[in-house]
């Protein structure tokens, strides 16, 4: 049997085997500056003491670099793998993130609820990629401070962002729509919450419980108002966005006697929500009930539903560029979008 020890370093195998510590240092992080030989010594006596190899903590101290990129989500990590949006966008980020030889660590950004994130602050990454995580502004700051680049999901004055014109995208569900001749529209929003749906009539003008008065949310149902100005929206917080928040949000809109014409809802995965809610009451998509969704993930092409359409694994990619490579010479970027009709759209019924 080898000696065994539970105290080895770097430097008890280098006086083990009469060589320097750097030279112990590069048989693991720089071996083409040995000699097979040499390192293949290093290595076979390392493991017959039980060392494991340089510590990566300490090896990213000594080089100011953990060739890590942190991605901060609202709410659980877990909504990451059941939303083909953030699963696209994670795809392009880490086909970006792994060109430069780094990987992709997922951060749960706590709720307004909770204590102060510390597992955010002493993350050990190069650079941060933040979502919609409103109430996390001082976290961030600790990060920057650190030298840590900060790239966002939506543009913000001092940091780099890649993302689009939500108002933009809003404006061209509300232009179809009030061509269509609707004049009641529900909006399904998604929001980090346990209460039930909450229901609101929307106007601009003052706060609305539950949007944020400059997230992404609020912008596409501003710009959906400003183009459907003789229409009556009303907004339904659904509690996350999931397929089945979506459904239960439709229910609640679409179990009145005044039901709205329109769903128009701010992602594509709440769209799909709303479409079982509506075949579920025997309304046909599209002529019973006009559908909108936003992003147009594969499943919307599938079924026939009318999108916003943007570049999602692109956007990603983006983003880990800007994460990854301080001199990329674009810094804030905002991507093109098109709405996408399909059958879930069409005229407002008259009945």
């Amino acid at each position: 049997m080898g000696e065994k020890s539970t105290t080895v370093t770097m430097k008890t195998l280098a006086d083990k085997l009469g060589v320097s510590v750097t030279t112990v240092s590069n048989a693991y992080s720089k071996p083409d500056r040995l000699s097979t030989e040499l390192r293949d010594q290093i290595l076979t006596t390392a493991k017959d003491l039980g060392y494991c190899g340089p510590s990566a903590a300490g090896r990213a101290l000594r080089s100011g670099k953990t060739d890590v990129c942190g991605f901060l989500f609202r709410g659980g990590i877990s909504s990451a793998f059941s939303d083909p949006y953030s699963i696209l966008l994670l795809a392009g980020l880490s086909e970006a993130v792994e060109l430069y030889g780094a990987s992709v660590l997922l951060l749960r950004a706590p709720a307004a609820d909770e204590d102060d994130n510390q597992v955010v602050r002493r993350a050990a990454i190069d650079a941060l990629v933040v979502g919609p995580t409103y109430g996390q502004e001082v976290e961030i700051e600790a990060l920057r401070q650190r030298g840590v680049r900060i790239v966002r999901t939506e543009p913000a004055p001092d940091d780099d962002w890649v993302t689009i014109n939500d108002a933009k995208a809003g404006r061209l569900v509300g232009k179809h729509l009030d061509q269509l001749g609707h004049r009641r529209i529900a909006v399904i929003a998604p929001a980090d919450r346990d209460e039930d749906v909450e229901v609101f009539d929307y106007s601009p003008d003052r706060p609305q419980d539950g949007l944020e008065a400059h997230g992404w949310e609020s912008e596409r149902v501003r710009g959906l108002w400003e183009k459907a100005p003789g229409a009556h929206v009303q907004v339904a917080l659904a509690r996350d966005c999931t397929r089945q928040a979506g459904r239960e949000a439709a229910a609640a809109v679409l179990d009145v006697q005044d039901r709205p014409t329109a769903i128009v809802a701010l992602s594509d995965v709440l769209a799909l929500g709303a479409w079982d809610a509506a075949v579920e009451r025997g309304l046909a998509p599209g002529r019973d009930l006009s559908i909108v969704g936003f992003d147009d993930i594969p499943d919307a092409a599938f079924v026939g539903l009318t999108t916003v359409r943007q570049p999602i694994a692109e956007k990603g990619r983006l983003i880990g560029r800007l994460a990854m490579d301080p001199d990329y010479p674009h810094r804030q970027i905002t991507l093109p979008i098109e709405l996408v009709v399909r059958a879930s759209t069409g005229p407002a019924p008259k009945n």
